[in-house]
């Protein structure tokens, strides 16, 4: 081991290990770099546990360290949070909000009414109300239904019919007669431009047994009604068409002035699902109303070669249609 004790005339080359190891203390110091470049990897603690190594941050770095574990999301490579907790991608919620059209884009509309007239905003300035069971006449009206003639109850009257047809599961037979009945709830005046027929379905006609409305020998006259029309649903494309010698649309319609539009709808080959457009304008705005039996598309079926029964008057019960034998 090397004497520390000075001899005259003879350079010195050691130095106390202290003064070394202050010495690069030093110099990191003065360079203003973190021990984290000295000392990439950290140093087991007193109690043998291996710390992790310090940062920029910890050592002289700018800026202070976030408290509570912080909220900054980790870097592109998964490299640790300053609240030393590693964050995989999958971990980041960095996915983008659903695209919004602009504001500026218009609502879309069905039919356009009148030419100049601009879609409807707000509620449209007209009512429409349906009758999806009105009777031409008392006897004119058939439905087919998926019972035997002992389970199916009497015939109703016009008025009851729509808790009939709902109680026996009854399709209207043959055809279909509707009334829709329109009316403005302002002062001003609303065209209605069109009733457009749209199909939501067509298949086989019903293999039901055919029951037809009213009492044999009972009058079963009826009148005209004004607005009448007539859409055959065989048809490749179903149009209303009015009445010879009725007038067509458009029509104009306010709140003391409604009017009420007939339709009688054939269906002979198939079984038919279907709803009406209602095109309508007012001043500057227009639109289109569907108009269905609440919600659900009308449906009429065709009945040729079913087995048809009737109720006669004063009977207890179905018989064959053409028959007056009530046993």
């Amino acid at each position: 081991m090397p004497s520390s004790r000075y001899v005259p005339g003879r350079r010195t080359r050691w130095r106390p290990r202290r003064v070394v190891l202050a010495g690069v203390a030093a110099a990191v110091a003065l360079s203003g770099v973190g021990l984290a470049v000295a000392m990439p990897d950290g140093g087991p603690d007193r109690d043998g546990h291996r710390e992790p190594a310090a940062t920029a941050r910890d050592i002289g770095g700018s800026g202070p360290r976030p408290e509570g574990g912080g909220a900054a999301t980790a870097s592109p490579s998964g490299s640790p949070s300053p609240g030393g907790t590693r964050r995989d991608k999958s971990d980041r919620h960095e996915e983008s909000a659903p695209v919004q059209p602009p504001a500026s884009s218009p609502a879309r509309t069905g039919k356009p009414g009148r030419a100049g007239a601009g879609p409807a905003s707000g509620p449209a300035p007209l009512t429409v109300s349906t009758q999806p069971h009105a009777w031409e006449s008392p006897c004119s009206q058939r439905y087919l239904v998926d019972l035997p003639p002992e389970r199916v109850v009497p015939p109703p009257l016009e008025q009851d019919a729509p808790g009939w047809v709902a109680a026996m599961g009854a399709v209207p037979s043959g055809e279909q007669f509707l009334k829709i009945t329109v009316q403005g709830t302002g002062k001003e005046t609303v065209v209605v431009e069109d009733l457009t027929v749209r199909m939501a379905g067509r298949r086989a006609p019903l293999a039901w047994n055919d029951y037809a409305m009213g009492y044999p020998g009972v009058g079963c006259g009826g009148g005209m009604p004004k607005r009448f029309f007539t859409v055959a649903l065989d048809a490749a494309r179903p149009a209303l068409v009015p009445e010879a010698g009725h007038a067509d649309f458009p029509f104009k319609v306010s709140q003391s002035d409604p009017e009420a539009y007939y339709i009688q709808a054939d269906a002979s080959a198939y079984d038919v699902r279907w709803y009406l457009e209602l095109t309508w304008s007012s001043g500057g705005r227009s639109g289109t109303l569907r108009v269905d039996d609440k919600g659900r598309p009308f449906r009429t079926s065709g009945h040729h070669g079913r087995p048809a029964y009737e109720f006669p008057l004063g009977g207890e019960k179905w018989v064959k249609a053409g028959t007056t034998d009530a046993s």
